[in-house]
């Protein structure tokens, strides 16, 4: 190697050497230390995650965003605080007359009142009644947040630990463990510069205890196929059996590595791979991996592996039955414990071992210790079944309203103003729905009965601008004005608070005479024995005839005349009376009939003041006849 300006050594003067624990990187023709960075994994080869479809649903993905059930629960308190706090705002709103949004928005929360409609604070003695309120309805949906809230956790709790794994250990028998087939493979990479061709000793396998009568030595190619290859972290010696029959409890294998010429033999750390596969269920393989920078003696010092003393690594296979699998037969590989061999952390000592060919090894020991006494049975039981979950759905449902109920009991029990909260609320509902189809009906009996609000149908009745109040119609359907005619009846009056006043102008003689028209004041079938229809010739009339404001008019008998103006006497009609209802109340009987009463008269009033505007008119219509004629 070319010897870098930093984190190197000279030796012999013109070879070199990186510093204890650094590695030698070919790429950048540095040396860097060796972290060892890649902590122990293990792979039991059974997956325990939800078998749901990858286009449907991953459950990993899910557990990154829900660590745990705090999040829930959190979410839960976020929402139930915000729904409080939206509707104690929303109380500081006016009520009104019950068309303002504020009213709008706390009737609909108190039709949310699902849970406590019957469960509000009630008087002794008092019949139990339905009663919807704001505070029950806003406690309502809080104890249904919450509840949702708590089911999503259990749920949670369900999906994530929703069953246990259970060993238990069985003593094992020869028979038991011949059925064990697996296939494994044993990778050791020695992390340093050095290659295969470093490599010696490879080849001798050793059972049982040394010193013991069970210890036997035997050629490696008996129990595994094993070789060596370079990669870019150095020599790895890989050790492969096929159907491996394990009938001792201990094996022994080592290798060591040699200087070569200006390669010297040094290591900064170890990394190892130990696979099991079931031969007869090739997607289960359990495993162990991992990465040994030093031993737990140095601490976190930088070290290099050199010298006599071996480094052994021990691992520990256990065999497994998954009784929930199939009764899966796999062995499963465990890092034992590393035992560091000879090490330097000192750039001097370093460069006098280098300088010394005796120390020029890296010796390496794999002990595999099989655990044949005993079987580990993995097997797995619900923790929650139906019954259990019922019961824990049944206990959140009673937590959720319960809490809120207490809340609502006491609420109710110190503030006097929400016992009876809904009567003012449903009081100005019923007003707002009561005036609403009053308005209806009104405008219902305006069109059918009120002046000036037929619409026209093949010009059959219609106001005119002349004689404001009376009903035209042409002469062509006189014979059917009896079919049109409408009987009414004291219980269809209409309380129409707005009546419209007729027209101060009066109609001259030249505005009735040129209609050509048939006079109808109202409804001739009221006025029984008269009838107060006008027959005018149709001709035209000849010069200016102006009237005044005020004419003479004389009865049917001739007797005296009357002074008395049309238009004033229009005017002096009073107003209808008005309609008693007090606000935020409701109507009762008593008032319905006194209102009734009060415009029955008015209705009478108007009907003389009816009859004599019809007799002037006649009389005025006579009079322009006969001067005519005249």
């Amino acid at each position: 190697m070319q010897c870098p300006i930093q984190n190197s050594i000279t030796y012999n003067s013109t070879l070199c050497a990186c510093n204890p624990g650094f590695l030698y990187n070919t790429t950048g023709k540095t040396c860097s230390p060796f972290t060892g960075d890649r902590e122990l994994v293990v792979g039991t080869g059974v997956d325990y995650s939800i078998n749901f479809p990858e286009t449907i649903l991953s459950f990993d993905s899910i557990k990154k965003y829900t660590r745990s059930q705090g999040v829930f629960l959190g979410a839960t308190f976020v929402m139930i605080v915000g729904w409080l706090l939206f509707c104690f705002l929303v109380r500081f709103g006016s009520l009104g007359d019950g068309k303002t949004n504020w009213f709008k928005i706390r009737w609909l929360i108190s039709r949310l009142d699902i849970c406590f409609a019957t469960r509000h604070w009630l008087d002794d003695q008092k019949v139990l009644r339905k009663r919807k309120t704001e505070l029950g309805g806003a406690f309502s949906i809080a104890s249904c947040i919450l509840f949702i809230g708590l089911l999503a956790a259990l749920l949670y709790q369900i999906i994530s630990k929703r069953t246990i794994e259970v060993h238990s250990v069985v003593a094992a028998n020869a028979p038991d463990l011949t059925l064990f087939s697996n296939d494994m493979e044993f990778n050791i990479t020695t992390i340093s510069s050095m290659s295969c061709s470093n490599l010696r000793g490879l080849g001798t396998l050793l059972t049982g205890k040394p010193g013991f009568l069970d210890f036997r030595t035997a050629p490696l190619s008996s129990f595994a196929n094993f070789s060596c290859q370079n990669t870019t972290n150095g020599p790895t010696v890989t050790l492969k059996c096929n159907n491996c029959k394990l009938i001792r409890d201990n094996f022994y294998t080592s290798w060591y590595f040699l200087d070569l010429p200006n390669m010297p033999a040094s290591a900064v750390g170890f990394q190892f791979n130990l696979t099991a596969r079931d031969r007869f269920h090739r997607k289960h393989m359990s495993f162990v991996s991992g990465v040994l920078k030093n031993g737990s003696n140095n601490g976190d010092k930088f070290v290099t592996f050199r010298g006599h003393d071996p480094n052994i690594l021990q691992f520990n296979l256990f065999p497994r039955i998954y009784r929930n699998k199939h009764d899966l037969k796999i062995i499963q590989p465990l890092f034992h414990e590393f035992l560091p061999g000879s090490s330097i952390d000192e750039r001097n000592q370093l460069r006098d071992s280098l300088e010394n060919s005796n120390n020029g090894l890296v010796n390496i020991t794999l002990h595999v210790n099989f655990l044949s006494s005993y079987i580990v049975e993995v097997d797995n039981q619900n923790v929650l079944g139906p019954v259990g979950f019922l019961a824990d759905l049944g206990g959140l449902y009673c937590i959720s309203i319960g809490l809120f109920f207490y809340l609502l009991v006491q609420l109710e029990y110190r503030f006097k103003k929400f016992r009876h909260e809904d009567k003012v609320m449903r009081r100005i509902r019923n007003h707002k729905k009561a005036q609403e189809r009053w308005d209806k009906l009104r405008k219902y009996v305006i069109f059918t009965w009120g002046r000036g609000s037929l619409p026209l149908e093949d010009g059959t009745v219609g106001p005119t601008a002349c004689c404001s109040g009376i009903f035209i119609k042409s002469g062509r359907n006189e014979g059917s004005s009896s079919m049109g005619r409408k009987h009414i009846r004291p219980d269809t009056i209409s309380f129409n608070t707005k009546v419209s006043r007729p027209d101060e102008k009066m109609c001259s003689p030249e505005q009735v005479q040129t209609q050509g028209m048939a006079c109808h004041f109202g409804d001739s079938a009221l006025i029984p024995g008269e009838n107060f229809s006008c027959q005018v010739p149709q001709k035209e009339v000849s010069g200016d005839m102006k009237y005044k404001k005020e004419t003479t008019i004389h009865s049917d008998n001739g007797e005296a005349p009357m002074h008395q103006p049309l238009a004033s006497a229009a005017n002096d009609i009073p107003l209808p009376p008005s309609l008693e209802i007090k606000l935020g109340s409701e109507i009762g009987a008593s008032e319905l009939q006194k209102n009734l009463q009060n415009l029955y008269e008015y209705n009478v009033m108007l009907r003389e003041e009816l009859i004599r505007a019809q007799s002037m008119l006649h009389t005025l219509t006579s009079r322009a006849s006969a001067s005519n004629q005249q």
